[in-house]
C-alpha cells in the first residue's frame, strides 16, 4: 500500500492517537512538519489518504504553504483520496472545499461532551456512539462544505464534524493521547489563563483531572472512526 501522508503544524501537535493506530494495522505513512519548513509535495497522487492536524495559525492567515496545500486537498477530493482533518485540519479542508472558516462565538478549550448527528452517515462513522466526551482546543470553526453532511456538535460550537464520502473532517480532536493532552497545557498555559472568562474554557488541574480516563474512551472513539476511513485508503 502506498505511504498516508500526515501534515503536522506544530511539534506537539502531531499524529498522536491516529500515529498508535496505524501502527497497529500495519499502515504506513509519512510525516510532513510544516512547523519545520519541510516542503509539501507536489501532488497527492503518490499516496493512499491525506490527513491534517491542528496548529493555532489560522486558515485565514497570510501563511506561504496555505495556497498550496489548499491545492493539494483539492486534487486529494478530485482523486478519491481520502482526507482526514483535525481542527486546523479539519478547517483547511472546508476552506479548500468552498467554506467560510470564521471565529467561533466562544473558545473552547477542554474536555467536552459532543452529540453525534442522527443521521446514516453518522452512524457509518460512530456506530452506536450518541454521545462522547472530545478534546477542544479552538477559537474558529467552519461552515459546511457543499455536499457535506452534519456529524458531531456541541454546546458551543455546533459544527464540529462533516464528511463527504470519504473525507472526513473535525473541529474538535479525536487523536489526544495523555501526553498530548499534559504538553499542551504545558505549553498554552497562559492561552488558557488568559481566555478563563469563556463559559467553553476548563482550567488546567479540571482538564488532567482522571486524565487517563478521559483518554481511553477517546481513543475508543477515534478507533471506531479511524478504523472506518482506512477502508478507503487507495491501494
Amino acid at each position: 500500500m502506498k505511504s498516508i501522508v500526515i501534515f503536522r503544524f506544530l511539534g506537539h501537535e502531531g499524529p498522536g492517537y491516529l500515529g498508535d493506530f496505524l501502527d497497529a494495522q500495519n499502515i504506513p505513512w509519512q510525516l510532513v512538519k510544516v512547523d519545520e519548513s519541510e516542503p509539501l509535495p507536489t501532488s497527492i497522487l503518490a499516496y493512499s489518504g491525506m490527513v491534517l492536524m491542528g496548529g493555532p495559525m489560522s486558515v485565514n492567515d497570510d501563511l506561504p504553504w496555505i495556497a498550496s496545500l489548499l491545492d493539494l486537498i483539492r486534487e486529494a477530493k478530485d482523486h478519491d483520496i481520502p482526507l482526514l482533518g483535525h481542527c486546523l485540519g479539519g478547517q483547511l479542508m472546508s476552506k479548500a472545499l468552498g467554506a467560510t472558516v470564521y471565529a467561533n462565538s466562544v473558545k473552547e478549550i477542554g474536555w467536552g461532551e459532543v452529540s453525534v448527528t442522527k443521521n446514516d452517515v453518522a452512524q457509518h462513522w460512530f456506530g452506536d456512539i450518541e454521545l462522547f466526551n472530545a478534546f477542544h482546543w479552538h477559537g474558529e470553526t467552519f461552515n459546511l462544505p457543499e455536499g457535506a453532511t452534519h456529524l458531531l456538535a456541541s454546546q458551543h460550537c455546533k459544527n464540529q464534524a462533516w464528511s463527504i464520502g470519504k473525507h472526513l473532517a473535525f473541529q474538535t480532536h479525536i487523536e489526544m493521547t495523555t501526553e498530548m493532552v499534559q504538553k499542551w497545557c504545558e505549553e498554552s498555559a497562559n492561552e488558557v489563563h488568559e481566555s478563563a472568562g469563556s463559559p467553553g474554557v476548563q482550567q488546567i488541574a479540571l482538564m488532567q483531572k482522571e486524565l487517563p480516563l478521559h483518554v481511553f474512551f477517546l481513543q475508543k472513539v477515534a478507533k471506531q472512526v479511524y478504523t472506518q476511513w482506512i477502508q478507503g485508503l487507495k491501494h
